[in-house]
């Protein structure tokens, strides 16, 4: 494994101390162990992605984009397109999907979620092993969406953890960062 695989095990270890009873990051180890490149896209069955739990200054909201392919409310985030810096691809993402400047990053892994992306055109069904990060909005909050949006809406983040028709991996980090809240506290 060389220095940058290294790395994304030792925090996806990190991640899994600090979250015992998640099973999920055994399939994030297993996929860096054996994928040949496991943050490219032409991966077609499958590759790292990067996402942001983007939290307002006062850590109160979270900013959600209507995903224009997938037809749901969710975080920004994306593909790695090679690059196994995740954190930074949360980062990038989140800039470029929310027109956000004067973010910042927490460089901890706070949550991971593998999914299945449906087949599309000449695209295959194929895993998305997203690794998530907390980014958070220092400046301004006026986004402005890009094309692969419908529509972003700032949200409560104790609204979204109360509410049980909003996607389970949302509602799993509006409780983990509550929780986190709770410690700060």
């Amino acid at each position: 494994m060389d220095k940058t695989h290294l790395s994304l095990a030792a925090a996806l270890d990190g991640y899994a101390r600090r979250y015992p009873l998640e099973t999920d990051v055994a399939h994030f180890r297993a996929w860096l162990a054996t994928a040949r490149q496991p943050f490219h896209r032409e991966t077609l069955e499958g590759h790292f992605t990067g996402s942001a739990w983007l939290v307002s200054a006062d850590g109160q909201r979270v900013l959600l984009m209507h995903h224009r392919k997938l037809q749901r409310w969710l975080q920004p985030g994306g593909h790695a397109d090679g690059d196994a810096d995740l954190a930074g691809v949360a980062l990038r993402e989140a800039e470029e999907e929310t027109g956000l400047r004067d973010l910042a990053v927490m460089p901890a892994v706070f949550d991971v979620d593998r999914h299945v992306i449906p087949a599309r055109g000449h695209e295959p069904a194929h895993f998305h092993y997203d690794v998530r990060y907390v980014v958070v909005a220092r400046g301004s909050e006026a986004f402005a969406a890009n094309e692969e949006s419908l529509g972003m809406a700032w949200r409560a983040i104790d609204e979204i953890a109360a509410d049980g028709t909003a996607d389970p991996s949302l509602r799993r980090m509006a409780a983990k960062w509550q929780s986190h809240q709770a410690t700060l506290a």
